[in-house]
């Protein structure tokens, strides 16, 4: 699986090993246009041969909709459409915040975060949507 933390300028990328049991960054895409976003985006997909991808869906605190999930919404949308393989929205409310308590836990300087912070993010996005499917599926 693959998970995206999608941003206006970046999208974090991160890949799940074989069994979905762990998380593991890749790389950030530095975002141009859409058709090249899919054009990189669909490489990865290849070369880690995903099967699914989960995207950081970012709710407001109180749940509503905010105007940057629902751009990460439509993008995703278009991920359906253009690769068509199941695309599932992860709610993501913090883990930006979350990504930046791990990076200075891992002792990283803030003047760093930037570079890494998507995909430590997408990490967390991916890692809590197998988790929750692990513990569903234990519950079933």
């Amino acid at each position: 699986m693959m998970g995206l933390d999608i941003g206006d300028r970046r999208i974090g990328v991160a890949v799940s090993d074989e069994l979905g049991l762990t998380a593991q960054p890749v790389l950030t895409l530095v975002r141009k246009n859409r058709k090249q976003d899919l054009k990189s985006l669909g490489r990865l997909l290849r070369k880690y041969g995903c099967a699914a991808i989960v995207a950081g869906n970012p709710l407001y605190m109180s749940g509503d909709v905010s105007p940057q999930a629902e751009k990460a919404q439509a993008f995703a949308h278009l991920l359906r459409e253009e690769f068509g393989l199941p695309v599932y929205l992860w709610d993501e409310r913090l883990t930006t915040t979350e990504a930046h308590r791990h990076l200075q836990a891992a002792g990283r300087p803030a003047t760093e975060h930037r570079e890494v912070v998507d995909q430590v993010a997408a990490v967390l996005i991916l890692q809590g949507f197998m988790d929750a499917r692990r513990v569903q599926t234990a519950s079933d």
